[in-house]
């Protein structure tokens, strides 16, 4: 006679497993609240950073309309009538200067050729003559009018000024030992760009063969 054993529940509710309901419900929930966590985090610091980026863009606005401010007003001012002869002169500096016509390096230099002992330069300011040319104003300093003098002809035989004027002399004193200062105008001649030579291509001739001796 066989045995059989039935294991019957007879509770009123069906069995379950606490412990690992819990286990991975409780997992999966503490996986959901840290992805939920991570996410608000990063909308936080989302939101910080467009705040950050808004109040950059803000001010970088009102950076270019207060450059464009300073821009119309010193249009405003470099148009008045009595401004005009300043503006026309920057632009023509500005232009020679693109064009690299002028250079305030090659001006000393040539002002330094011409300049006689014991004479030295005060100041120099460029503006516009009558005919539109390149003008140069500017006032030297030493102990003897004559040397002053002798820098004016030097500057119009250099073939760099032209028209040069002596414009005044007055006495001065200075711990240098200055006794006269002297203004002087003159026109300034740019010196001509200077192009590299042409290359002059020669045509190389072939050599003639070299006859080999024979072999007996």
């Amino acid at each position: 006679m066989v045995l059989m054993r039935l294991d019957i529940n007879l509770a009123s509710r069906p069995y379950e497993d606490a412990r690992q309901f819990w286990m991975r419900w409780g997992t999966a929930t503490v996986v959901l609240g840290i992805i939920t966590l991570a996410l608000l985090t990063i909308t936080i610091r989302g939101w910080v950073y467009a705040r950050q980026d808004h109040k950059l863009m803000a001010q970088t606005r009102d950076a270019i309309a207060e450059r464009d401010r300073l821009r119309a007003s010193a249009e405003e001012f470099l148009n008045r009538p009595e401004n005009r002869s300043t503006r026309d002169t920057s632009q023509f500096l500005n232009e020679l200067i693109e064009r690299k016509a002028f250079s305030w390096t090659r001006v000393l230099e040539n002002m330094e050729t011409v300049m006689p002992g014991r004479v030295h330069l005060v100041s120099i300011n460029p503006q516009l003559n009558e005919d539109n040319q390149l003008g140069l104003k500017m006032t030297v300093a030493g102990d003897s009018v004559e040397r002053e003098i002798e820098l004016a002809r030097r500057m119009e035989e250099s073939g760099r000024f032209a028209e040069t004027n002596i414009l005044g002399v007055r006495a001065t004193q200075s711990t240098t030992g200055d006794t006269e200062q002297m203004d002087i105008a003159a026109t300034y001649i740019p010196e001509p760009m200077h192009q590299p030579p042409p290359v002059v291509k020669t045509e190389t001739k072939p050599r003639a063969a070299t006859p080999k001796a024979s072999k007996r």
